[in-house]
């Protein structure tokens, strides 16, 4: 039983919490930590694990992977087990969000695409592990992140119905189309051949 009534000020806290752990940058405060320089400077200027990876580091962006997938996943499963799945799915939302447009930074964030897989995995953990396999696979092939990452994302609202996952489709489309905004340059640069392989810096 979640400890609050999930009213709308309970909606609104929970949103709030989901902002505030998405919104920390763990790629910029990991490759300050560890002397590797400004990660504004590397780069595309990203805070996200594609760019850490620029830095040499393998460790830094490994850990970045998993904190930022974490803070995703950590906003959905508190939200859920106190106040319930509508909560949930807020708090997933502005999760991504605060990763993408955290205040800290003049809201000028990452993609997303770490912090999606993390929400994914805490709302339903087969569509999650299904979306992370979809990642490797593409990355694997075409050896560049961004293609994975849109391939990984445009796949999520297709293994949620296929595993049967409804209640969470709306969200899934809603932070699939944000991950294809975020996206942009990206796109444009597969269009014409131009995006950097997994490792080019």
């Amino acid at each position: 039983m979640p400890v609050f009534e999930t009213s709308v000020v309970a909606l609104i806290l929970w949103g709030l919490i989901g902002y505030g752990l998405g919104s920390i940058p763990f790629g910029l405060i990991l490759t300050r930590a560890m002397g590797l320089g400004n990660l504004r400077d590397i780069g595309s200027g990203n805070i996200g694990t594609t760019n850490v990876l620029r830095t040499g580091s393998k460790a830094a962006a490994a850990t970045t992977l998993l904190l930022d997938g974490g803070k995703g996943a950590a906003a959905v499963l508190l939200a859920r087990s106190l106040a319930g799945e509508d909560a949930a799915q807020l708090a997933g939302l502005l999760a991504f969000v605060g990763h993408c447009f955290p205040v800290w930074l003049k809201f000028k964030g990452g993609k997303g695409v770490a912090t999606f897989l993390g929400v994914m995995l805490a709302l339903a953990w087969p569509i999650g592990l299904a979306c992370c396999a979809t990642w490797l696979a593409a990355a694997a092939v075409s050896r560049i992140s961004s293609l994975g990452a849109l391939v990984s994302t445009a796949s999520a609202a297709v293994w949620a119905m296929i595993l049967g996952y409804t209640s969470g489709l709306v969200l899934i489309l809603v932070l699939s189309a944000l991950v294809f905004q975020r996206h942009r340059a990206n796109i444009q640069r597969l269009r014409t051949g131009d995006e950097p392989r997994i490792g080019q810096k």
